[in-house]
């Protein structure tokens, strides 16, 4: 539960709901709904009950004899879902009043891309479609959804590959540091080339970015790949480098000398760069949510 969760569920009333009143969101993001992270899901409603209620909005329909209520879903479909499979009869719910279509889509989006776990191109194609729906800019759009711009522009950037580099970061056979990577070669050819390989040798970020580097003739990270041929790296730093470098999805090196040392952090663009600035100054509470301009 994060703080805008919090905030939801601490000013609004809870009320318990017929699951078959609660219709599916037109407008939900995510596409891909794993079947065993569904199961465990269900597993622990079984025994902890719903944590977070569903958000619902109040949707009446006329009929021949009156009024026909039923809710339209806004936030929380993998909860409906896992509660159906256990067979629950009701859930939690906060209902949200929204007067305008054009509002509740925007609500249903935003609310979705803050809670759920998406993949990175189904949070890439609701971005786009917060721009498009909306005409907003992408600073309009991480203002709405509490991100840095360039962390949406770099998300955007995403649904630039090629649908079958997508499709494979769709399905997770690939990485979002992966498919960042692929996004520096220019060339299609070349691109596709290093895609194959990527999934054929199942190769890790680290080798990957060699790759991309040396097929662009350039040195890929001298004065760091010297040091470790050289065999200084302890594996205390070789530990902190790997960690670090899942953070940040890019090749970094630490290497220390008593109780000092250096982090060298590689790059190869500056899309690339704008994408680790954004990373580390937002692992970190004290310093501004935007990263510095780039000059």
């Amino acid at each position: 539960m994060n703080e805008h969760d919090l905030k939801i569920a601490d000013s609004s009333p809870i009320f318990h709901i017929e699951v078959e009143k609660i219709k599916p969101n037109p407008f939900q993001p995510r596409r891909d709904f794993n079947e065993e992270s569904l199961k465990e899901l269900s597993d622990s409603i079984r025994e902890f009950g719903i944590l977070q209620p569903l958000v619902v909005s109040k949707v009446e329909k006329e009929t021949p004899t009156g009024a026909d209520v039923e809710y339209q879903l806004i936030a929380g479909e993998r909860r409906l879902m896992a509660s159906k499979l256990i067979g629950w009869e009701r859930v939690p719910v906060i209902i949200r009043q929204v007067d305008e279509k054009k509002e509740q889509l925007e609500l249903a989006i935003i609310e979705n891309v803050q809670r759920a776990d998406l993949n990175p191109l189904e949070t890439a194609r609701a971005y786009a479609r917060l721009q498009e729906e909306f005409r907003l800019t992408q600073r309009e759009v991480a203002q709405r959804i509490g991100k840095s711009r360039e962390t949406v522009a770099n998300t955007l950037r995403l649904l630039d590959l090629p649908a079958f580099i997508q499709d494979a970061l769709s399905q997770h056979k690939i990485s979002e540091s992966h498919a960042r990577a692929l996004l520096a070669v220019s060339d299609a050819t070349q691109q596709t080339s290093l895609f194959n390989e990527l999934v054929s040798s199942n190769l890790s970020v680290r080798e990957l970015r060699r790759k991309i580097a040396e097929a662009s003739g350039v040195q890929p990270g001298t004065d760091i790949d010297s040091e470790v041929h050289q065999g200084k790296a302890d594996p205390e730093s070789e530990l902190l480098s790997t960690q670090l470098e899942e953070a940040l999805g890019t090749r970094v090196r630490v290497r220390k000398t008593g109780e000092r040392g250096k982090i060298m952090i590689q790059f190869f663009s500056r899309e690339e760069l704008e994408s680790i600035l954004s990373k580390i100054i937002h692992s970190s509470d004290n310093l501004p949510p935007e990263p510095p301009a780039l000059s």
